[in-house]
């Protein structure tokens, strides 16, 4: 049986990572590159559709024309609570991501997609090493993303 502290910290290392995975979207929404990028350590990355970015490449993030696209039309980048595997000083969450956009009534979801991260804790706390986002096409190149 683990002791209290052993506890205590489980359960603060759960609540930084999933707060860490839930700023995501507000971060995107609001255009905030700086921050998305703080969100990652140092050479970690995100891959996306055919794009890998590298840690100093995701502020920019915001600038992609499909990302000006959805903040003009009004858009919520909204990821589903993840499932979430601690390991010492290294963490695996799966979820869901769906980009809603404003392009008359109703909101349409225009990416729903999978999600899988990878984080490491650093002198700084919990931090994305590598995310992998593929869209929900059915492929099963997608659905291995929950599998492993």
């Amino acid at each position: 049986m683990k002791n209290i502290e052993e506890r205590l910290q489980a359960l603060e290392d759960r609540a930084e990572i999933l707060d860490l995975i839930a700023s995501y979207g507000p971060f995107a929404d609001s255009g905030n590159g700086q921050a998305i990028e703080r969100l990652w350590a140092e050479g970690g990355t995100y891959s996306f559709d055919t794009t890998t970015l590298q840690h100093e490449d995701l502020a920019g993030l915001v600038e992609f024309d499909t990302h000006k696209d959805f903040m003009a039309a009004g858009c919520a980048h909204v990821g589903t609570a993840p499932s979430l595997r601690i390991d010492g000083d290294t963490a695996v969450a799966t979820n869901h991501s769906l980009v809603f956009a404003r392009r008359g009534e109703p909101w349409t979801a225009e990416r729903v997609s999978a999600n899988r991260w990878e984080l490491t804790r650093t002198a700084e706390g919990w931090k994305v090493s590598k995310r992998e986002n593929r869209l929900l096409t059915g492929s099963e190149w997608a659905r291995q993303l929950f599998s492993n």
